[in-house]
């Protein structure tokens, strides 16, 4: 593992100009942890093997603040959710490229803390980080770091997940408890005392890929809920699909640090972003196995069945542990903002 350097000092305009520091900047920092093969030559464009199959393409871009929160940071979150973009349509990931824009004034210790950590999760994801560009922007218009990320994935042919797979009777199931990410991102941010929060950020494709394998043809659709939350996730997925979802409140995992919190706050846990969980629409008759197989990993261990496809119009609803039924909705206005 490479150690830190005893980098000092700050960025400066002078590091965007495609100068001296600029190139040091790179070769001193950047390129002590960004070490793959295609990435050295520092070409314009990365040249990579073709390899047979569906190539999956996703772009993102990460605003988050605080820069650092319980569970992760700015890095790993950079890297984990665009995997998980590339997970969720079949992909195994294979390359990302790093676009980093830099705040004048910004220390450059914090920038070497995150892209550590960026480097590190890429390499325990197993994908190579092949491109990348640094700009620096003037004090005051920007947040100290913004990262956008391009991620290259392959799907195999046999692999079809979509909406046009959902038909009424098909279960839900979630991946484990919801809430954490956006709920942890904001005590850190305001500093409310929160205990026991914690960012859930991880990389799926190591619980997903194989669970695509063991399970071929009964997986239909998938999807992480990021920003808007499982509420948002599933009302996309009924108006998607044209059918209804019913979901049951009592059968949604979630920690009791996240729904004590939500509570506290005024928040409703359904609408908190999740950055290492996924929601899958399966063949019901095959979730007592899938869900088994998805305990038996740990970012699995607290999958659900939590709901249920029903012929519709594209409405999702949830059963309420008192009985009820409660329509929901997209997340209209923000929430939580900066949460990724």
């Amino acid at each position: 593992m490479t150690t830190k350097s005893n980098v000092t000092g700050t960025i400066s305009l002078a590091h965007g100009d495609g100068g001296e520091l600029t190139h040091r900047l790179i070769s001193e920092l950047l390129l002590r942890y960004f070490q793959d093969e295609a990435l050295q030559p520092l070409n314009d464009a990365a040249l990579l093997p073709a390899p047979p199959g569906r190539l999956a393409l996703t772009t993102d871009s990460f605003v988050v603040k605080p820069l650092f929160f319980p569970g992760g940071n700015i890095g790993t979150l950079a890297v984990n959710g665009t995997v998980n973009d590339l997970a969720v349509c079949g992909a195994r990931p294979l390359y990302l490229t790093v676009g980093l824009i830099l705040e004048e004034g910004l220390p450059l210790p914090v920038l070497e803390e995150v892209i550590a950590a960026l480097a590190a999760a890429a390499r325990a994801a197993g994908v190579a980080i092949v491109a990348g560009d640094t700009k620096v922007v003037e004090r005051g218009h920007g947040d100290q770091i913004y990262i956008n990320t391009t991620g290259l994935g392959l799907v195999v042919d046999a692999i079809d997940l979509g909406y046009h797979q959902i038909r009424p009777g098909d279960a839900i199931i979630c991946s484990g408890a919801v809430g954490d990410h956006g709920l942890a991102v904001l005590a850190a941010r305001e500093d409310f005392g929160l205990a026991g929060l914690k960012s859930d950020c991880a990389a799926l494709h190591t619980l997903i890929l194989p669970l695509l394998e063991q399970f071929p043809g009964a997986i239909k659709w998938l999807r992480d809920p990021t920003r808007g939350g499982l509420a948002t996730t599933v009302k996309e997925l009924a108006a998607g699909a044209h059918v209804d979802v019913i979901l049951n409140e009592e059968a949604i995992p979630v920690h009791d640090s996240a729904r004590g919190g939500a509570a506290i706050l005024g928040l409703d846990y359904l609408y908190l972003a999740n950055e290492g969980k996924f929601c899958a629409v399966v063949d019901s008759s095959t979730v007592a196995e899938i869900i088994a197989f998805l305990h038996r990993h740990p970012l699995g261990r607290e999958a659900a069945l939590i709901g249920e496809i029903k012929t519709g119009s594209g409405r999702a609803f949830l059963r309420t542990s008192l009985g009820a039924t409660r329509e929901l909705y997209l997340l209209s206005g923000l929430q939580l903002p900066r949460i990724c």
